[in-house]
């Protein structure tokens, strides 16, 4: 006789903890192995793949698919009507045959699990776990898993692809701009992609492209995570992967004949061992003078290493994974967030820290300087503080998001700040009281539109005169949106990723911005004409970070890849570009 089949929560609660983790949900995934004990469970310590919880849930609806259909000795197979997890299936009627009654049987539902675990809304692919924050890559399917956290110890190789040549995907001719449409879930007027939303996009191309003008460098031996150009040396790059190893790359720009340097000399690694197996690089920021490097970890220690690859200080201060790490304009003063719910200021020249800052009640999940002295917090509360580096108490705190406000972002004069929040809504909060002593003004422009939550904001770098300021916004929906930021309105809904919209960048002089996704394809587009302009395709792998350096006669994005490379693109060679 067959052994039942048993299901404890005990292996119900380690499957939503490592959905928890591999989605980016680290306080999360923390409250819940603290309520639950899991430490003590005899499940714990098991490995469980990446995106299994997933993986259980689609064939648990392939079964709830079979049973609803089987009647008698037979399959319906004239159903369209697909399956969902949250909402009762109901077969769609025959062309020939009469609609069939409701299925006795509803689909397969799951219900919120104890200690405030959640699943998602709607049914990803055992190929889209969701990033948060930065998380683990997500397998494909014909590749087995791999642990989570690779070696460190292995040797670095380094293995530079050019790929010269024409852009892959650019746009010909000249597009007439599409018609206006209203958006009938929140009233906002939107253009459209380039087909109707009834209409399936057409099926990205796997293949990676072979005449894109990439350098693809191949030195970390797992997912990388974060880049960011040094603002002063042109030449040096610094990327970081999900193993605490950052990599500083020579990267000279062409040549006087324009012919690419093919042969790149092995990088600096800089390889720090982590404290734990959270070993995630989260945040790669340079000093205003390119001497130093700010580097932001999983495992609560804050490296800063000069342009060399040596470590100038660490410190072990925060008490959970450190989100982001910000040089303030000046260079004196390093900010600090944190899972722990503080934000730490550093006094970089005595390598010491000045002061901690009690700002959020569980994680603070982002930090932005808006002067020299001034900066603002954002946390999981949902609550925005503004800080004086002198102060211990807030100076103001913004409020209005209804989840945790994800990021936030001052614009170039620093009159503004813009946040998103996973409550699906973007806004714009004047500031100009606390940091230009001018009237006060508490009016907030809020940006409402997308349908899943809100994880990326960029303002324009440059806004002509006469011209509001523009700011684009990327989310889970798949989508990106430009906004006016002053009259709130949406100028256009970009439709082309196929699975969530992981970063975005500005191009230093304006003209353009750059998208990039977990389906591995990284979209350029023009901001005058709105249209997409240029694209490029990794693969089935994601693009979790761009960066974009434009000085000179250089022009390029460097790209963070969950295939372990670090890709870098000449636009100088894309005409559509120019």
């Amino acid at each position: 006789m067959v052994d039942p089949l048993q299901i404890t929560a005990d292996e119900v609660n380690c499957l939503i903890y490592a959905y928890f983790k591999d989605s980016g949900f680290q306080h999360s995934a923390f409250v819940l192995r603290a309520e639950s004990h899991l430490e003590h469970s005899p499940h714990f310590r098991k490995h469980v793949p990446r995106g299994e919880l997933v993986e259980l849930l689609s064939k648990a609806l392939l079964f709830s698919e079979v049973e609803a259909h089987w009647k008698g000795d037979n399959m319906t197979l004239s159903c369209r009507n697909p399956f969902n997890i949250l909402e009762r299936h109901v077969c769609s009627a025959s062309p020939q045959l009469a609609p069939p009654p409701p299925p006795l049987v509803p689909a397969s539902t799951v219900d919120r699990v104890s200690n405030g675990g959640a699943l998602p809304q709607s049914k990803p692919s055992s190929s889209e776990n969701a990033l948060k924050r930065k998380a683990s890559g997500t397998p494909t399917l014909d590749e087995p898993p791999k642990e989570k956290r690779a070696k460190t110890s292995s040797p670095v190789e380094i293995d530079v692809e050019s790929r010269p040549g024409p852009s892959v995907e650019p746009l010909s001719g000249n597009p007439q701009p599409p018609s206006a449409s209203s958006d009938g879930a929140d009233g906002i007027t939107e253009l459209p992609a380039s087909k109707p939303a009834n209409v399936p996009l057409p099926e990205h191309n796997d293949k990676e492209s072979e005449d894109a003008p990439v350098q693809l460098l191949k030195a970390h031996k797992t997912e990388v995570f974060v880049c960011a150009w040094n603002p002063v040396n042109n030449s040096m790059l610094a990327s970081g992967s999900r193993d605490s190893v950052v990599h500083l790359w020579n990267l000279p720009g062409p040549d006087p004949n324009g012919d690419i340097h093919t042969e790149i000399e092995p990088p600096t690694r800089c390889a720090y061992p982590p404290k734990d197996d959270q070993a995630d690089l989260t945040s790669l920021d340079w000093s205003p003078d390119g001497s130093l490097l700010a580097i932001g970890c999983y495992d609560s220690v804050l490296r800063v290493c000069d342009k060399n690859g040596n470590v100038y200080f660490m410190h072990t201060q925060h008490d959970g994974p450190i989100f982001a790490a910000r040089f303030s304009p000046a260079g004196r003063w390093l900010a600090t967030a944190s899972l722990d719910g503080s934000a730490c200021i550093w006094d970089v020249q005595g390598k010491r820290l000045h002061r901690q800052y009690v700002a959020h009640q569980k994680c603070c999940l982002d930090v932005d300087w808006l002067s020299e002295s001034e900066f603002a917090t954002s946390g999981s509360d949902g609550l925005i503080q503004i800080m004086h580096v002198d102060n211990p108490k807030p100076l103001k705190s913004l409020s209005g998001h209804r989840s945790e406000v994800n990021q936030l972002r001052a614009n170039p004069s620093r009159t503004r700040i813009a946040s998103c929040s996973d409550d699906k809504t973007a806004r714009v909060w004047n500031i100009e009281d606390i940091v230009h002593s001018r009237p006060h003004d508490d009016q907030v422009v809020l940006l409402s539109g997308h349908k899943l939550q809100v994880s990326n904001l960029a303002w324009s770098p440059y806004t002509a005169s006469g011209h509001h300021e523009l700011l684009v916004t990327t989310s889970f929906d798949q989508t990106a949106r430009l906004w006016d930021s002053v009259t709130g309105q949406c100028l256009r809904v970009f439709h082309d990723h196929k699975s969530h919209v992981y970063n975005l960048a500005f191009s230093p002089d304006g003209r353009h911005f750059a998208t990039a996704g977990g389906d591995g394809w990284m979209y350029v587009y023009e901001v005058e004409s709105k249209q997409k302009k240029w694209s490029y395709c990794t693969g089935k792998r994601g693009i979790f970070e761009l960066s974009w350096q434009k000085a000179g006669n250089l022009n390029r994005i460097a790209m963070a890849l969950e295939n372990r490379a670090v890709g870098v693109a000449d636009l100088t060679r894309i005409p559509e570009l120019q």
